[in-house]
């Protein structure tokens, strides 16, 4: 097998699972992208199997401590895995992620699951390659109606690969209605935002929405309104759902009704939004930011920052004493250090005083392994205004 000899004091030997091209000290073997690399120490130590792609700065990532080949059998017995660990936290339901990357031990493939429906992505060369192999595990260990491939991520532009959308295993899917908890969302598989709806974010809706009995509530960047319908529902004074995108306002107000629920709606560009209510004095007594990454990469991160502190402080503005603030970031790329640190300056600018109520993560069947950082992206907040400050 070709391979990799790793420099001393890389990220690997500390329980990461990434090397980077800067970490490799030699190659040995003609190592080609999209296939199987061992990697090795100086001292020609086995230090796992990996797969290879020249093209990434990612140049291998480890999916095992051993020789181990990419078959039917390895994917059966990750998933199954996989599996197994959702059920043992009580994450059997019918919708939800079932594989998580690196989390699972499966570097670059996302697997989710909407009832019968499942949708793929492959995000790394190699497990493109294999994803025939990977829909083949999934018939047999889920017998899905389903597989569809949703590989429209521009992250595959990183490993060399094109954009892709479509059914790998049964019938095109039509637009349909899941459950998330009490109430039931639209989504289309095959056009819908990331797999079709955000699953990160599935116990975090009901979270927030515990705090919005009697309030008036902005949802910012809503989407398919599940931040706004949870609130609705949890018996909200009103509910203002703004989102930039057309078709996500107008899927927000199906939601809504199919859920016997009312939801404003407003199609604007959230920056705007907030801007005409600073100047017209409107206040809102709970107000959710859940913007999109507004980072893809490191060198991007300061005006990603500009961007988190500028909505931070209009939201601040519009609050009433003893409103709430609800904020997410998505970037692995924004530390949880940053995004707490940007915020705190937005109050200082705002001349308010928050209280942290709540802390929030990405749900169990996103796993965070703790030497991998990059698994664990999602952070959020609740906080309160301390009235008189």
């Amino acid at each position: 097998m070709a391979g990799l000899v790793i420099q001393p004091r890389s990220r690997l030997f500390h329980g990461h699972d990434w090397v980077y091209s800067t970490e490799v000290l030699k190659s040995f073997g003609d190592p080609q992208d999209g296939e199987i690399v061992s990697l090795k120490d100086g001292r020609d130590r086995m230090l796992g199997s990996a797969i290879y792609n020249s093209r990434s700065q990612i140049i291998a990532r480890r999916y095992s401590r051993q020789r181990q080949e990419l078959d039917l059998d390895f994917f059966k017995r990750r998933i199954a895995i996989a599996l197994e660990y959702r059920k043992r936290h009580g994450l059997a339901q019918q919708v939800g992620r079932i594989v998580w990357s690196e989390s699972d031990g499966l570097p670059g493939v996302v697997i989710d699951r909407y009832g019968n429906d499942l949708v793929l992505q492959t995000l790394t060369l190699a497990m493109d390659r294999r994803k025939g192999i990977i829909v083949d595990a999934l018939i047999e260990l889920l017998s899905p109606e389903t597989v569809i491939e949703r590989n429209d991520s521009p992250i595959r532009k990183a490993e060399g690969m094109e954009l892709l959308t479509g059914v790998l295993h049964g019938p095109e899917p039509t637009p349909r209605r899941v459950k998330c908890g009490e109430l039931e969302f639209e989504i289309d598989l095959m056009r819908g935002q990331k797999t079709g709806f955000y699953l990160d974010q599935l116990g975090n809706y009901q979270a927030v929405a515990r705090y919005a009995k009697g309030r008036a509530v902005l949802d910012c960047f809503s989407n398919q309104g599940a931040f706004a319908l949870h609130c609705a529902r949890a018996e909200a004074k009103e509910v203002t759902a703004v989102d930039v995108s057309a078709e996500a306002t107008e899927l927000c107000r199906r939601n809504a009704a199919s859920n016997g629920l009312h939801v404003n709606a407003v199609e604007e560009n959230v920056f705007d939004y907030l801007n005409h209510k600073e100047r017209s004095g409107e206040k809102f007594d709970l107000i959710i930011l859940d913007p999109p990454s507004f980072t893809k990469s490191k060198g991007r991160i300061h005006d990603a920052l500009r961007g988190y502190k500028e909505i931070h402080l209009r939201a601040l503005k519009l609050l009433n004493p003893e409103g709430m603030l609800a904020t997410f970031c998505c970037s692995h790329h924004m530390s949880r250090e940053l995004f707490e640190g940007v915020v705190n300056e937005a109050t200082v600018d705002a001349k308010r005083t928050i209280r942290v109520i709540e802390s929030y993560a990405q749900g169990l069947d996103h796993p965070i392994i703790s030497t991998i950082p990059e698994t664990g992206y999602l952070k959020g907040f609740l906080y309160e205004l301390v009235p008189g400050r």
